[in-house]
């Protein structure tokens, strides 16, 4: 059995969105499905995974438990 991969820092909706777009082709999934499955419409899933930056949090992570990957904050550094 493989080690769960480490976690990912996305800094910008267009990395989360290639990681999800990501997750769901290692599945072997189409979008009609994982969107049914997340019960949101194939256009938001689409606008996800191309990064739009005003995508619903509450959808997104319908569509991440979708896909059976989650997401960790980490508190660091603020800002510079």
């Amino acid at each position: 059995m493989q080690p769960p991969p480490a976690p990912t820092m996305f800094p910008t909706p267009a990395q989360i969105g290639a990681a999800i777009r990501a997750a769901r082709e290692r599945a072997g999934l189409a979008q009609p499905l994982v969107a049914r499955r997340a019960r949101v419409g194939i256009r938001f899933l689409s606008e996800l995974e191309n990064g739009k930056p005003t995508v619903r949090l509450n959808k997104m992570l319908a569509v991440m438990r979708a896909l059976g990957v989650g997401l960790i904050v980490v508190s660091g550094p603020g800002p510079s």
